[in-house]
């Protein structure tokens, strides 16, 4: 819809069979922004198809409340909740929170700030800030920082919280990136932020308090399984052009920054080894973790996996010099491979030995390995610099392209970089067109009384 000059907020609260914990928390919330902020704001509660009392306890605050409104969706999904909740909403500057909020709401205040002043375009609440506050348990905060790893290393995302339910974004921002977002689950988050970043916008992060809800309805493996499927299908059509994010930045896209010196031969051997003996620690940490939930093979190939993605995100990043996510999936792809001869390496000298001495003891197995190691990691270091990370021929510096991004201090850093598919810059024509959002059914007072408190 066309923004309304006169209402600046639109807090939606997506909703599935939330009967004890809605009434309760639209109230908390009601108060908080009437205290708190001072522009004209609305709440509106996007019921998720629930099959409990939800629909009508929603629909009884509206009625009560003139700066409450309800969306009643047709399916489940919170991407498809708030694709329609955002989609039909007239305010300036959209978010989002869980019902249950988790999250302080005296970070909603510096959420929105910089979005109300054109600054920033999207904003997100943060839990793995060194100055967050979080309570939660160490399963939920290891897969959460874990995705994280994830998300650097195959994508090459600068932002560092995607799933929390803490978000806001301009109306004008959310009318050109929701209809490239597909998914309508959990993966939601990650996808517009992906397509964000890549799009050369700002994204400004704000350090929240966070007290993890012990009655959450996430189910945690089904919801990674789902999100490391969208990782995968995001990296690959980024790689293919499929997603039109250039025609996103032309319109509106902050300005490119200069330069970044690639280290120096010396420096990035130095580097090179930093990272390869952090790699080995890490490992061998979640060796011994995975060990007990996996067993050996199962641990020894997810520490590998995961070591490997963020080894090759730390050369990239550290070693080399490469800031921006332009190519990220396809360097951890090449990294794999690269790791994959280096084993084939070691793997073969054992191979070659037994072959030709069956019965060499221990100590000639240890030698052979060893020496075989030291070959694997020079050719590590020479495919990594010569192949994956190559500089370009006619500079001797990489040049990231990329906008400034801005922490809840205001502080500006170079994090964004504007990606172009592999035809060099060239838009993709045969990228299909973005589809109309569909309206939802809407349910509201028949008078909105914006709050100018």
């Amino acid at each position: 819809m066309t923004p309304d000059d006169s209402l600046a907020l639109d807090v939606v609260v997506p909703v599935y069979n939330e009967q004890t914990a809605l009434e309760p928390s639209i109230r908390r919330l009601a108060g908080y922004l009437t205290e708190a902020v001072r522009v004209p704001w609305q709440i509106t509660i996007a019921d998720n198809a629930s099959v409990d009392d939800t629909p009508s306890i929603a629909d009884a605050l509206a009625a009560r409340m003139p700066q409450v409104r309800v969306i009643h969706t047709d399916r489940k999904g919170r991407g498809h909740a708030l694709k329609l909740a955002w989609g039909s909403s007239t305010a300036r500057v959209l978010a989002y929170v869980d019902v249950d909020l988790s999250t302080d709401l005296s970070a909603l205040p510096p959420l929105i700030a910089p979005l109300l002043s054109g600054h920033s375009d999207l904003a997100i609440g943060t839990r793995l800030s060194r100055s967050s506050r979080v309570v939660r348990g160490g399963k939920r905060e290891f897969i959460s920082r874990s995705y994280n790893v994830l998300l650097h290393g195959m994508l090459g995302v600068s932002f560092s919280d995607a799933q929390c339910g803490f978000k806001a974004i301009r109306s004008d921002v959310a009318a050109k990136l929701l209809p490239l977002v597909h998914d309508d689950a959990w993966f939601f988050d990650t996808e517009l932020l992906v397509i964000a970043q890549r799009s050369g916008l700002r994204i400004h992060e704000v350090p929240v308090d966070w007290i993890d809800d012990l009655d959450s309805r996430v189910d945690i493996v089904p919801t990674a399984m789902e999100d490391l499927r969208g990782v995968v299908r995001v990296g690959r059509d980024l790689m293919r052009g499929v997603i039109p994010v250039q025609s996103v930045y032309a319109e509106l896209g902050r300005s490119p920054i200069g330069a970044v010196a690639r280290p120096s031969f010396l420096g990035q051997v130095v580097r090179f080894g930093v990272v390869g003996v952090a790699s080995t620690i890490v490992y061998a940490l979640l060796y011994l973790l995975f060990q007990g939930v996996f067993g050996a093979q199962g641990a020894n190939f997810a520490a590998l996996l995961l070591t490997t993605i963020a080894n090759t995100w730390a050369n990239r990043r550290f070693t080399f010099g490469i800031r921006g996510p332009e190519k990220a999936a396809t360097h951890q792809f090449q990294g794999l491979i690269v790791f994959a001869i280096a084993w084939a390496i070691t793997a073969g000298s054992l191979v070659g030995l037994n072959l030709l001495a069956p019965d060499a003891p221990p100590s000639v197995e240890l030698i052979t390995l060893t020496i075989a190691n030291l070959v694997a990691t020079a050719v590590r270091f020479v495919l990594l610099r010569r192949w994956v990370f190559r500089a370009p021929r006619d500079s001797s510096t990489d040049v990231v392209t990329g906008v400034l991004s801005t922490d809840s201090t205001g502080a500006r850093r170079p994090t964004v970089a504007l990606a172009q598919d592999e035809s060099h810059g060239r838009l993709p024509t045969d990228s299909a067109s973005p589809t109309a959002l569909t309206s939802p059914t809407v349910s509201a007072p028949p008078a909105q009384k914006a709050n100018a408190a």
